[in-house]
């Protein structure tokens, strides 16, 4: 299990690294209305890596999804990435947006990618250089290649058949008004309520400040055992801070079911419970 977040001092101390590349994953807007001033600053030296627009496959009705890996590898080709390149991602909220980036990367197959815990709200904190946002700058070509793992993936075919099967342990990352059905989706259209069996961790409770809670306090409220974990939340963003908790802790497999609520909810034949 390779660490996967980072500190800003581990950072700041590993700036002249030849082979780092650190990536501002930071989205725009987002479904829990968390809101930034910092929208117009970057680490110095940081790449945009557009999660919305570039990392996702945009041709899909549902948002977020996972691109293809020849589109990824392409993009990531053009942000300067390599196979020995060392990925450090980070976002504007803290810890938000840049655990999604992390496991896009592994879903890619590569390993060296880190979480800078705290974000860019921590970074400044400690007062180390920021600058404008570049978000035009120009890239020599990298030599990235995707390798594509489809163990970290799961469909909603595969999730439907898990309700019988129980092989795995169902996490929905989203606030608990939203899993037990109480109230409107944020995104119209939507049923309200969760996959049978799943189990409703929010993220807010995994984090303090803006960083990941200290490991024995994840120890206490995640309580893992090495059964299979698969996560999901509204579109797949706030599910991958739910398995990086858990991947501090725990060496289980762990899954992203990609489609979300935002698919799962829209399926009339699909069972829900409240």
């Amino acid at each position: 299990m390779t660490a996967p977040i980072v500190s800003t001092t581990w950072l700041h101390t590993h700036l002249e690294e030849p082979n780092l590349v650190i990536l501002d994953a930071s989205l725009k807007d987002n479904q829990s209305s968390l809101k930034t001033d910092l929208e117009n600053i970057q680490i110095k030296g940081s790449r945009f890596f557009d999660i919305k627009n570039t990392f996702s496959e945009t041709n899909n009705p549902l948002p977020n999804t996972l691109p293809s890996p020849e589109k990824f590898e392409e993009e990531a080709r053009k942000l300067g990435i390599n196979k020995n390149s060392i990925i450090v991602v980070y976002d504007t909220l803290g810890v938000y947006s840049s655990p999604r980036a992390w496991w896009l990367f592994k879903t890619m197959g590569h390993q060296n990618v880190h979480i800078l815990d705290g974000g860019l709200p921590a970074w400044i904190e400690e007062g180390y250089k920021t600058e404008k946002n570049q978000r035009e700058d120009i890239y020599p070509i990298g030599d990235f290649e995707a390798n594509f793992n489809p163990n970290l993936v799961k469909n909603k075919e595969q999730l439907l058949k898990n309700i019988q099967t129980k092989e795995a342990i169902l996490i929905d990352a989203r606030a608990e008004n939203r899993f037990k059905g109480i109230g409107d989706e944020p995104r119209p259209g939507l049923r309200s309520g969760h996959i049978p069996g799943s189990i409703n961790i929010p993220y807010t409770q995994l984090l303090r400040d803006g960083k990941f809670l200290p490991k024995e306090e994840l120890l206490k409220i995640l309580k893992p055992n090495n059964k299979p974990l698969v996560f999901t939340c509204g579109s797949g963003v706030t599910a991958c801070i739910d398995l990086i908790a858990f991947e501090l802790i725990s060496d289980a497999p762990k899954s992203i079911y990609d489609g979300s609520w935002t698919e799962w909810g829209q399926l009339e034949n699909f069972p829900i419970e409240k």
